[in-house]
């Protein structure tokens, strides 16, 4: 299982991932570069996801990055 707060400090490299309620957009943690850097790093782990078939709004959290790997897992079954 993908520890994303891990995964998201490795992409980032600032301790305030692991704070509960971060805008990771907002904050300018996960600009253009991590974005793809994250996209990569989930790839790594077999999770595929398509950047223009994604609701943005999931990519702001923590715990909405949690819910697209979910989705994603459910619709590879």
């Amino acid at each position: 299982m993908i520890n994303v707060k891990d995964l998201l400090f490795e992409v980032c490299g600032d301790r305030a991932v692991y704070e509960d309620g971060i805008d990771l957009i907002d904050s300018g943690l996960l600009d253009s570069l991590a974005l793809i850097e994250l996209f990569n790093a989930l790839e790594d782990e077999g999770i595929e996801l398509q950047p223009t078939r994604i609701d943005r709004n999931l990519l702001r959290t923590p715990a909405g990055i949690e819910t697209l790997i979910g989705e994603h897992r459910n619709e590879r079954g």
